[in-house]
């Protein structure tokens, strides 16, 4: 059992909607779907009742939802113990993020530890994830948020969450009012991708495969801003993280479906090396701010 299945539990039982719950926890409604099932293998019993598109708590759902409540405020209460206030952190701190997190996730945490350190220095760059596993490893960074390195021994890494890829697509175009849409529809449909360099590229390719679907593969971008600007140009889509989708309301995020392409972002650090307290901290602070929904805040 895993502290996300809880907090998902937690978002459901509150909302008694799978529309509602989903969205406050930024995930697709079947990832939902399927970590309360995972949680109720792990229980033994079921704790929702579904009757039409109604969710009800079951019995053993009511005992255990004040339980999970209380012992999540606990942790919560623990975790802010585990960063004393009174200790104002003086330094720098080096980081370096891909564009993704950059976006949301890095600002809003920032926010929060400068606030409580506000003698700190914070330098932040905007890195490919290969350049930041070499900066780390030459010391130039204390600290990077990326993806899991494919050949890296000498660094260490955190996953901090689970992250689907969307299809992002215009407000025009034929797919705009879907709720979601399979891999397979993309067979010989026009697309922008990452290039084959990325991680995430090579996830997709991977997902491609086991769904039989072979996209017309219009371009091939190594950054997100043109692939965005693509897509609202032309009547083709992207696969992104719906954290790089803009807040302006130019361009859709769809979830995909069959298979839900999933990625873990995660803090890659240098191996068996004792953190600095203003590192330490600043890790704290990233944990949590992930760990409260599972995903990294949409705003500040």
């Amino acid at each position: 059992m895993e502290l996300r299945h809880l907090r998902y539990f937690v978002a459901l039982a509150e909302h008694l909607s799978f529309t509602r719950a989903a969205r406050q926890t930024h995930i697709t409604q079947s990832t939902l779907s399927h970590q309360i099932r995972q949680l109720e293998d792990e229980v033994g019993q079921r704790l929702f009742d579904r009757i039409g598109k109604r969710v009800f708590l079951t019995e053993a759902g009511q005992n255990l939802l004040p339980r999970v409540l209380r012992a999540l405020g606990e942790l919560d209460e623990g975790l802010r113990a585990l960063s004393p206030q009174d200790q104002v952190l003086t330094g720098r701190l080096r980081i370096a993020a891909t564009h993704t997190f950059n976006v949301n996730l890095v600002p809003a945490c920032l926010t929060e530890f400068l606030t409580r350190n506000p003698s700190m220095r914070v330098v932040v760059e905007e890195l490919a994830a290969s350049v930041i596993e070499e900066r780390l490893l030459a010391g130039a960074l204390d600290l990077g948020i990326s993806y899991r390195p494919d050949h890296q021994k000498d660094l260490a890494f955190e996953p901090l969450y689970d992250e689907p890829l969307d299809l992002v697509l215009s407000l025009d175009h034929r797919w705009a009012t879907r709720k979601w849409v399979r891999m397979a529809e993309l067979h010989h449909q026009p697309v922008v991708l990452l290039s084959p360099e990325f991680t995430t590229r090579r996830l997709l390719d991977e997902c491609f495969r086991q769904c039989g679907a072979v996209p017309h593969l219009v371009a091939e971008m190594n950054t997100i801003g043109p692939i965005l600007g693509l897509v609202r140009r032309m009547n083709i889509v992207a696969i992104l993280s719906r954290q790089a989708v803009p807040e302006d309301g130019t361009l859709l995020s769809v979830p995909l479906e069959t298979p839900t392409p999933m990625r873990s972002p995660g803090v890659l650090l240098r191996r068996n090396e004792a953190l600095p307290p203003h590192v330490a901290s600043f890790l704290l602070t990233l944990r949590r701010a992930c760990d409260k929904t599972s995903h990294p805040p949409r705003r500040l």
